[in-house]
């Protein structure tokens, strides 16, 4: 199976890591991911549980994930899923 890569400045070969999964039970809500991505690749959920809120990311436009995996670098619950695409 062949992957999609690309080069860095310097021609290094590079995969890109796309947003594959956010696990809801790590994550707490703390919006870090939410802020460093600039492509509105995720979004706030808020879960109701037995008179509590709590809130969580969800992945709400996975098509305008560029690889660059700085969501899941913020992250620290590490409770991003990444993989590439293949082609």
């Amino acid at each position: 199976m062949s992957y999609i890569t690309a080069l860095t400045k310097n021609k290094q070969e590079w995969t890109p890591q796309f947003i594959k999964s956010i696990d809801e039970e790590l994550c707490i809500g703390c919006g870090r991911c939410f802020k460093v991505c600039a492509h509105d690749v995720l979004a706030f959920e808020e879960l109701d549980e037995d008179d509590s809120a709590k809130m969580f990311m969800k992945i709400e436009n996975d098509g305008n994930c560029i690889g660059c995996q700085a969501c899941g670098r913020t992250c620290s619950k590490k409770c991003f899923t990444f993989e590439p695409v293949s082609l």
